[in-house]
């Protein structure tokens, strides 16, 4: 799969760690920024980087980190098309993408070290959705309250 991968200042760090751990995984990795942890960025940026990049078809799924996770999550949320999850669990990680069809991980640099996220990520890309008529249903709702506003 390719994956974007987007950060602001705060994820930086967690960002170079996270893009080198999915190539090790044998996805390809398109690296929307930031590229420095020097420069303070905004993270609406790269959270609709990433899932442009994703609506678009640039990228099978994606991965955006800043501090806590929660505005990158709010900003990613915002696309149409976009099912973005903040996950601090592997549980969460693979379940919403089984159940929920996640495409957009979003982790808070701040909040979790870099093994929960390497194990988030490998959750996250390793995961399917399910398919199951139930799950289809309730996507199809998601979906149907997207296209109403």
């Amino acid at each position: 799969m390719r994956i974007a991968i987007g950060a602001d200042h705060a994820g930086y760090n967690m960002k170079q760690i996270v893009a080198a751990h999915v190539a090790t995984l044998e996805h390809e990795v398109l690296d929307l920024g930031t590229g420095s942890a020097g420069t303070a960025v905004d993270y609406p940026d790269f959270a609709e980087a990433v899932g442009l990049a994703v609506r678009e078809g640039q990228a099978d799924r994606g991965i955006v980190i800043c501090g806590s996770g929660v505005g990158a999550s709010v900003a990613a949320n915002k696309l149409k098309g976009v099912r973005a999850g903040l996950c601090h669990d592997t549980y969460s990680a693979h379940q919403g993408v089984e159940h929920d069809d996640m495409n957009v991980l979003v982790l808070g640099a701040r909040i979790i070290g870099v093994e929960t996220a390497r194990e988030l990520v490998k959750a996250f890309l390793g995961a399917a959705f399910t398919k199951e008529e139930r799950h289809q249903r309730r996507l199809a709702k998601v979906k149907a309250i997207e296209d109403r506003n």
